[in-house]
């Protein structure tokens, strides 16, 4: 036993049961039920120990300003540490989604759909490494992340914080993300989720029902946890739905024996929010909220986030009746304290008011954000070269309701108010872009999804040599709320509708009937079907939600400064009817001929998908073996060429799947992607390493086998194949 470990131990057993139950319990300040002010915090901590306060990061909390929350934080601390029986500090964890975005002066990265666009690892793992480090300048030590769901219905209201719909990209980004959380110069903790399942629910309604079968569950949604999980990270956070009507929060079988047993996580389980009082309120598989306790605590949640006092005493009187055993309690405070050890916070809890300052948004923290921008933006339609528009042009119009609305760009888990937030629209980039000779007229032209003053729109593009339309969704997280910053009008966006409003809809027509040249740029956390668009409009640019930056990513794009690298991380459907809508869905027969059958995967724009202002050429596609062994890997090559008229950025994709096998298999998958510059007439062989584990064939009771059989192996419109064998 080490030293840290005996200290731990001896602590442990200087703990009263109390003592012990509130380290297992965390509260928050803020406006949600009722009021708790950070004086009602204090006294928690004091007066019972409590374990984890949130006193800022998310939307209803009060305190924005980065100065205050460092003074909270180091208060808390002090409290903490100084006026409870054993000094125990608490931990502060954050929703940090994408940058440290709930505080003031922070620096707000694209959301994670975005990351999932630039297919770059190295990115992905700068942007965990700024994260961490803004985190912890505020007093906090562990963030709610990375997100590994993988999103399998668009129309759900949390598509935008996930990675897409492959759990290999997602996988790939979500530890890469972690990675850099671990690397920055700070102690923070990373806590993936939400763990097992949460990304395919019915209707697409946030935290209702996903009932998938079991092999479904370990294909599609569990791998990009077992990625995650590989990169040490310090907790998991069960997700709010039900699996196959068991509710992950009160499931032993998904916490203690997949989770621990199988996947071998030692970390510790914090809920999420109120998942735990959600068991008897909504799922209805628990009498009160003391029948909530008892089966979270048995399944495996070793924290109740919201747990506060009433958590306490129903800890204390279940282990008093016998329904508990203390030895189970002590294992998870065990965990609580070796983290909090691990980070630090025995020793020095405190932060530097002064130190945060100079850390908050730094100029070279912003460099990664219009990075990250830049390298998200995606081509998705150019025809007749309409993109880029010349930046001497004479004139150019910008309209729609995202051209000049920073709370919009940035998206949800940000600060909601314009006031609060320090960053670039896209009609500033694009002023400040721009030679001094261009006349650039803004005329907002819609709401969300009310009118403005289309006629004033449609006279500046009459007189334009060039229209920006910038269109999409609104701030909003979960389920499309809290809504209040758009106005008691706005109704958009929904789960019913990936369609644009009419009004968006109308001014994008207005605008196109003049005849001036026009772009239309999707601000938006989901894919919209926007067909009518697609088949109307000559340059369509998805922007995702860009982040602070964005606006300037978003006019360097548009003029050409920077060429779009971006590949779609999801599968845009033509309408609502056709989900679901997924490039790895599961072949099945034709019953009256494939000549009659509409195809079963026609999305308006393909999982992948994204152009570029230079031209790419993919030559010789080739494996080094033509035998496939369990426990090895092949190496896959394949020139790429740039045959277009200046410098860019490719991202080369790589797809395989099984031609046949003993259970049905996804026709393919993403199984390796890199990122290659190439100047005007380079060329150069870009290589992969992909793992025999990738064409591992999950069974319906979830066991994954190696199999014989041939593989197919795509990269763009190359194919080739290699054949899996089983022995010698």
């Amino acid at each position: 036993m080490t030293q840290i470990e005996d200290d731990i131990e001896t602590l442990l057993e200087e703990m009263t049961l109390h003592e012990k139950a509130a380290q297992l319990a965390g509260t928050y300040v803020g406006t949600m039920d009722e009021t708790r002010t950070v004086d009602d915090a204090e006294e928690m901590v004091r007066e019972h120990g409590i374990g984890f306060v949130t006193p800022f990061g998310y939307g209803a909390s009060p305190h924005r300003d980065s100065a205050r929350v460092v003074e909270i934080a180091n208060e808390l601390q002090r409290v903490a540490r100084e006026e409870t029986r054993l000094g125990i500090p608490i931990l502060i964890p954050v929703d940090a989604i994408h940058g440290h975005a709930y505080v003031e002066d922070t620096t707000v990265f694209p959301h994670n759909m975005a990351i999932a666009a630039a297919r770059d690892r190295g990115l992905a793992e700068q942007v965990g490494t700024v994260t961490a480090t803004e985190v912890a300048a505020t007093g906090s030590s562990l963030t709610y992340g990375p997100t590994c769901d993988v999103a399998r219905d668009p129309r759900w209201g949390r598509t935008f914080e996930t990675f897409g719909e492959s759990p290999y990209l997602t996988g790939e980004l979500a530890s890469a993300k972690a990675r850099g959380i671990h690397d920055a110069p700070v102690d923070v903790a990373a806590m993936a989720k939400h763990f097992p399942a949460y990304g395919e629910p019915e209707r697409g309604e946030d935290a209702s029902p996903v009932d998938k079968s079991v092999s479904s569950l370990y294909r599609d949604f569990l791998p990009p946890f077992e990625r995650v999980l590989s990169e040490g990270v310090e907790g998991v956070m069960p997700s709010y739905n039900s699996i196959n009507g068991e509710p992950s929060h009160g499931s032993h079988y998904w916490l203690s024996e997949v989770l621990r047993d199988e996947l071998g996580f030692e970390g510790y389980v914090a809920s999420d929010w109120n998942g735990i009082n959600m068991l008897h309120q909504n799922h209805g598989v628990a009498e009160n909220q003391k029948g909530s306790v008892e089966r979270s605590f048995t399944a495996g949640v070793d924290v109740h986030s919201l747990g506060e006092v009433g958590h306490i005493d129903h800890l204390v009187s279940l282990v008093e009746s016998g329904a508990v055993d203390e030895s189970a309690v002590d294992e998870s405070v065990r965990r609580v304290l070796q983290l909090k050890s691990d980070l630090g916070l025995f020793e020095d809890p405190f932060v530097d008011t002064e130190a945060s300052a100079e850390t908050l948004n730094s100029d070279t923290h912003r460099r990664v954000a219009l990075d990250a921008a830049q390298k998200s933006m995606t081509l998705l339609k150019n025809d007749g070269d309409c993109l880029p528009f010349d930046p001497d042009i004479d004139e150019v119009l910008i309209t729609g309701p995202n051209a000049d609305s920073l709370v919009n760009q940035v998206g949800g888990w940000s600060l909601k108010e314009e006031h609060e937030l320090d960053g670039t629209t896209v009609r500033e980039g694009i002023e400040g872009f721009v030679s001094a000779g261009t006349t650039v007229t803004y005329e907002r032209g819609s709401g969300i999804d009310e009118p403005d003053d289309i006629d004033a729109a449609v006279a500046a593009a009459r007189d334009a040599d060039g229209a920006v339309v910038v269109l999409g969704e609104n701030w909003y997280l979960h389920e499309f709320g809290p809504q209040d910053v758009n106005g008691p009008t706005e109704r958009f966006p929904n789960r019913a509708q990936l369609s644009l409003p009419d009004a968006q809809r109308e001014l994008l027509e207005a605008v196109l009937e003049t005849g001036t040249p026009t772009a239309l740029v999707l601000v938006t956390g989901r894919p919209l079907a926007i067909s009518w668009a697609a088949e109307h409009v000559d340059a369509i640019l998805q922007a995702y939600y860009p982040g602070a930056e964005g606006g300037k990513a978003v006019a360097e794009t548009l003029f050409g400064e920077h060429n779009p690298s971006g590949k779609l991380p999801i599968s845009v459907p033509r309408s609502e009817g056709q989900l679901p809508v997924r490039h790895n869905y599961l072949p099945h027969p034709y019953p009256i001929g494939p000549d009659e059958h509409l195809p079963s995967y026609d999305p308006l724009f393909a999982f992948g998908h994204g152009l570029s202002y230079t031209g790419f050429e993919y030559r010789d596609l080739s494996v080094a073996n033509e035998t496939l062994r369990e426990d090895s890997s092949v190496r896959v090559s394949v020139t790429l060429a740039n045959t277009g008229g200046r410098a860019g950025e490719e991202v080369v994709q790589l797809f395989g799947g099984r031609d046949y096998s003993s259970v049905v298999t996804p026709v393919e998958e993403l199984v390796g992607f890199q990122r290659v510059a190439l100047d005007e007439g380079e060329e150069t062989t870009v290589e992969f390493e992909v793992s025999a584990d990738v064409f591992d064939v999950v069974h319906p009771d979830g066991t994954s086998r190696f199999e014989a059989g041939a593989i197919s192996l795509r990269c763009e419109s190359l194919e080739t194949s290699l054949v899996a064998v089983n022995g010698d």
